[in-house]
């Protein structure tokens, strides 16, 4: 592994905690638990940089094609 795709999954794996905190954070008293589209967006992101970063969008060639 790489000192890239090191950060890179670090990076991800940050993103994914911040996302569920910031979807699991509380409103306002007497306001219903709604979830934040934000954290939705930040979760995704955070799960194509951890797949990114280990390596599972490489190109391999195959031989026998």
């Amino acid at each position: 592994m790489t000192t890239t795709s090191i950060i890179e999954i670090a990076f991800g794996a940050a993103l994914m905690v911040g996302a569920v905190v910031l979807y699991r954070r509380r409103g306002p008293e007497g306001e219903a638990k709604t979830g934040s589209q934000s954290a939705v967006v930040l979760l995704i992101v955070g799960l194509i940089l951890l797949i990114h970063g280990s390596g599972l969008l490489e190109y391999r060639h195959s031989a026998g094609l």
